[in-house]
């Protein structure tokens, strides 16, 4: 039997054994259509999760702030962590409902891949700054899809399928659903539609065109809710006995409990059904617990104490580099370490204030603080 020949029958057997409503890799849709060797025995969102994991942008998750930043302790969670949590836990729950892992992993490892360095606040740093230039709201999920698809290979881009591409724009954990039915009927027309609204808008409501996003939406929440509350713990800013009670005695007060009980209700409220549900109580334990995090542990003091600082210096840089292409001062480091060798149609299709963007949301933390004057380098704290 031939490479392609094994291709074709893991084809049919999804067909066989996955649910009805899964998505299935000979369903899968590129911008870019691209003919097929006889020794490729990849399928489509197989191959997809190779290309995000073979991506500069996600070698770079390894430095990029979950939710605590400039904090000296090994143990707190980054982003490379969080989006592996992710995919787990999301392809436990698509293994239950018998829908396409591949795409689930493609989706769950590529999600986040737009974050700006400091997470959230860095996120908020830099959608101000562009909004005041005038090229729309910074969003990490529209970003996440532009280096994937716009950035990455210099420019051309790593032609990822449709259906990676919307759950990846989709994926919105900090949205609260109970049921999230997906929205099937899209196209590139329909999902360029969409990102030119989110750009548009502070605040977009996008729904998953495949079950698969749905679950990865709703992984991501499962994943950060304990996990956070683990690290707060790690940081003493709060107690486990400050846990809501109401949401205890639902979830547990520990990340795993929390983790087992919302999969498991998630695969028995959701199994044969066109949806991704959580039954109501569950639901609303978990609300309850998404307000004490963002209460205790999301705005907190504690974890912006170097806030202010951090937004000089978005505001800093982002001009520095402007001037720097303005005036092509090709000895800057977004000539040399950004732009080089970047594609004609890269630089035909971007404004000047577009690649700065580019270039500080694709920042490591260290990176960027090593782009800052000495003087006024945020420090770790202990």
């Amino acid at each position: 039997m031939t490479l392609d020949a094994l291709r074709q029958a893991l084809n049919e057997r999804e067909v066989a054994f996955f649910s009805p409503l899964s998505a299935k890799s000979a369903d899968a849709r590129r911008r870019r259509p691209e003919a097929r060797s006889q020794t490729e025995y990849r399928q489509a969102f197989s191959m997809d999760v190779d290309r995000i994991l073979h991506s500069l942008a996600y070698t770079r998750y390894i430095d990029k702030t979950q939710v605590f930043y400039l904090i000296d302790n090994d143990h707190i969670t980054h982003r490379v962590l969080h989006v592996q949590l992710v995919s787990k836990v999301a392809r436990t729950i698509g293994r239950f409902l018998g829908l396409n892992e591949d795409l689930i992993e493609a989706i769950a490892l590529g999600h986040d891949i737009g974050h700006t360095p400091f997470g959230h606040d860095g996120e908020r740093c830099l959608a101000k700054i562009c909004r005041e230039q005038g090229i729309g709201y910074f969003h990490h999920n529209v970003q996440s899809v532009q280096f994937l698809d716009r950035v990455e290979r210099k420019g051309k881009g790593w032609n990822l399928c449709l259906q990676t591409l919307d759950g990846i724009l989709c994926h919105d954990g900090e949205t609260h659903n109970q049921i999230l039915e997906p929205q099937r009927d899209k196209s590139f027309a329909i999902h360029e539609k969409e990102l030119a609204q989110t750009k548009r808008s502070a605040q977009t409501r996008l729904t998953p065109m495949t079950l698969e996003a749905c679950v990865m939406r709703m992984a991501d929440t499962i994943s950060y809710i304990g996990r956070d509350i683990e690290d707060a713990i790690r940081l003493n800013m709060i107690k486990r006995d400050e846990l809501p009670h109401e949401a205890v005695q639902v979830l547990g007060n520990t990340n795993g409990t929390i983790v087992y009980n919302l999969v498991t209700d998630i695969i028995q409220n959701s199994f044969h059904q066109t949806y991704i549900a959580f039954s109501p109580d569950v639901s609303e334990a978990l609300k309850r617990l998404k307000q004490f995090n963002l209460e205790r542990i999301y705005l907190n003091p504690a974890i912006k104490r170097q806030l202010s600082q951090i937004e000089t210096l978005f505001t800093l840089l982002f001009e520095r580099y402007l001037s720097d292409l303005r005036q092509e001062n090709k000895s800057s480091v977004i000539f040399k370490r950004f732009l080089a060798d970047m594609s004609t149609k890269y630089l035909d299709d971007h404004q000047p204030e577009e690649v700065v963007r580019d270039f500080i949301a694709g920042m490591t933390d260290t990176y960027f603080v090593r782009q800052c004057p000495e003087h006024m380098r945020p420090k770790p704290l202990t």
